[in-house]
């Protein structure tokens, strides 16, 4: 925070979508800006990006269902679809008008979709930000999640939940292209609300129907052409290939790429300050 500058009220808040207590933090006034979290994280994971945003937009960071501290149902369906009406579901229910959306990874994938079946209904969507979204034109996901939906690794991985901190602390290190600039309290946060039995149900539920919903968000795309976007990646992602940022940004007729040298898949807290400037440059431009 610079001189001059005030806090940043975040407010915790709470609403039912589809049964079930969806929790979501709040911020800010104006526009609504809206950030959707990856596969293994929550809106723990725009912790340094809320206070710099909500000075320009109504920032809303949620946990999806069955993610963070929302509540877990095995009744949920998982798929990019279901994820994205449930995510539209929740914004009529807090009574968000326009918004925009800033998805990252898996989030970037649902945010693409309630993109296209929100233009489809209201148009309400103003602009798309998306943060090394998984897509079509990266096949990482794709072979691992071939390989976690297999019967017997989902079957060892939902054992994990109490020792999802050591799980947590090898993939953390991964997804930075420099591991130095993982903050303190970065691992325990992230891994809090998978310790329980059952935590990592959600995610192998979206890993079962993963390469069905990338073709169905491939065939998807021209939907949302027209929405302009701003597509973020780091130079190093191991987990979303760099190189499909170029494709992915020809399907839109007005975006831009912005590339962050150096680091991984998880620039906005890697890199917070230089991602705010850039995530705020294109919110103001």
């Amino acid at each position: 925070m610079t001189s001059g500058q005030t806090a940043v009220e975040v407010a915790e808040r709470w609403a039912r979508v589809e049964g079930v207590r969806m929790r979501y933090l709040c911020a800010g006034s104006g526009p609504a800006l809206v950030l959707l979290h990856g596969l293994l994280g929550y809106s723990f994971s725009w912790r340094f990006n809320i206070p710099a945003l909500a000075r320009h937009r109504t920032v809303i960071a949620v946990d999806m269902p069955g993610a963070g501290f929302s509540e877990r149902s095995s009744a949920l369906e998982c798929s990019f679809r279901a994820s994205a009406n449930r995510l539209l579901s929740f914004l009529d229910c807090i009574g968000v008008g326009p918004f925009e959306f800033a998805g990252t990874s898996h989030g970037g994938a649902v945010a693409m979709m309630a993109a296209a079946i929100a233009n489809e209904k209201e148009k309400r969507l103003q602009s798309l930000v998306l943060v090394a979204p998984v897509n079509p034109w990266s096949d990482h996901g794709q072979r691992l999640s071939r390989l976690l939906s297999q019967p017997v690794v989902s079957a060892l991985l939902r054992g994990l939940g109490p020792r999802v901190a050591a799980a947590h602390g090898i993939l953390l290190r991964r997804l930075y292209g420099d591991p130095s600039r993982i903050a303190q309290g970065t691992l325990e946060g992230y891994s809090k609300p998978y310790r329980a039995p059952g935590g990592l149900d959600y995610a192998l539920r979206i890993l079962s129907t993963w390469n069905t919903d990338m073709r169905e968000l491939e065939s998807t795309l021209p939907k949302i052409a027209k929405i302009p976007a701003l597509l973020m990646w780091g130079s190093l992602d191991k987990a979303v290939d760099p190189a499909s940022a170029e494709i992915l940004r020809r399907k839109f007729h007005h975006s831009m790429v912005k590339i962050f040298d150096g680091v991984g898949h998880l620039p906005y807290e890697e890199v917070p300050e230089e991602f705010n400037r850039a995530l705020v440059d294109f919110l103001n431009r």
